[in-house]
C-alpha cells in the first residue's frame, strides 16, 4: 500500500519539474548575511521585489550595522522604506528586532543557527517582532546559512491550496512544513528555486482574483485546475 508521504513527494517532483520547464532554474545570486537576509524579508512582505531591494539598499547605506539599526529611530527608519507596504509598522519591528537581537547577540553574527536543528532555528528567529514562519524561513534558507527549510509566502501557500498539496484549513507554516518533509534529497538550492518559481506562478497566473487555469503548467494535477476544466 502507497502512503500518503509517497504521493507528496510525486506531486512535489511533478510540480518542481513543471514550474522548472515553464521558469528556468535559479539564477546564481549573491547570499546576503543572515541579518540582512532578514531584514530583507521582513519589508519584502507583501511588496514587489523591485521595490524591497532598493528598499534594503537604503538600509544598509544610512545605517551599515545592524548596531546602528538597532540605534535608529523608527520614524528614521520609515522614511527610508517608505515605499514598501506598512513601512511604520515593518519600522518598528525593524529596530525593536535589532535592539532584541543586539541583548542576544552583540555580534549580530547568527551563523550558530547552522549548529542548531532546523525547527529550533526557526523558533529561534519567530520570536522577534515581525518574524514570521516566512521571514524566519528565508533567513535560514536563502541567506549564507543555506539551511534545508522550504519558504511560503502568500502566493505560494495560495498555489499549495489551489493544487490539494495541503488541506484547505492548512497554514503557511504548514505548507512549509509538508513541503520540506517531502522534498526528499531536494537541497537549500533546490528548495528555494521551488520557492521562487511557484512565488512566479502565483503571481502570474495562479493569481488572487483571477486564476488562469487554462495556461498553468500544474493544471493537470491540480485540483482547481481540473474542476475548473470539467
Amino acid at each position: 500500500m502507497q502512503e500518503s508521504f509517497d504521493f507528496a513527494a510525486g506531486d512535489l517532483d511533478f510540480i518542481r519539474e513543471a514550474l522548472r520547464q515553464t521558469f528556468g532554474r535559479l539564477q546564481p545570486f549573491e547570499r546576503r548575511d543572515p541579518v540582512w537576509r532578514m531584514v530583507r524579508s521582513l519589508i519584502g512582505a507583501r511588496t514587489y521585489d523591485e521595490v524591497a531591494e532598493p528598499a534594503l539598499e537604503r538600509l544598509i547605506a544610512r545605517w551599515p550595522h545592524p548596531r546602528e539599526l538597532a540605534d535608529a529611530r523608527a520614524d528614521e527608519v520609515e522614511q527610508a522604506i517608505a515605499d514598501v507596504t506598512y513601512a511604520d509598522v515593518k519600522a518598528r519591528h525593524l529596530v525593536e528586532t535589532m535592539r532584541r537581537m543586539g541583548r542576544e547577540c552583540p555580534d549580530y553574527d547568527l551563523a550558530f543557527l547552522k549548529d542548531l536543528s532546523v525547527r529550533e532555528a526557526l523558533s529561534w528567529l519567530e520570536r522577534f517582532p515581525g518574524v514570521g514562519p516566512k521571514v524566519a524561513a528565508a533567513t535560514l534558507n536563502a541567506s549564507t546559512l543555506r539551511m534545508r527549510v522550504f519558504i511560503v509566502d502568500s502566493h505560494v501557500h495560495r498555489v499549495l491550496l489551489r493544487f490539494g498539496f495541503i488541506g484547505r484549513y492548512a497554514t503557511a507554516e504548514h505548507g512549509r512544513d509538508e513541503v520540506t518533509a517531502a522534498a526528499g534529497a531536494l537541497d537549500a538550492d533546490d528548495l528555494l528555486e521551488l520557492f521562487a518559481n511557484m512565488k512566479r506562478l502565483g503571481q502570474m497566473v495562479c493569481r488572487f482574483d483571477a486564476p488562469r487555469c487554462m495556461v498553468c503548467p500544474l493544471a493537470e494535477r491540480c485540483s482547481t485546475g481540473m474542476s475548473r476544466a470539467a
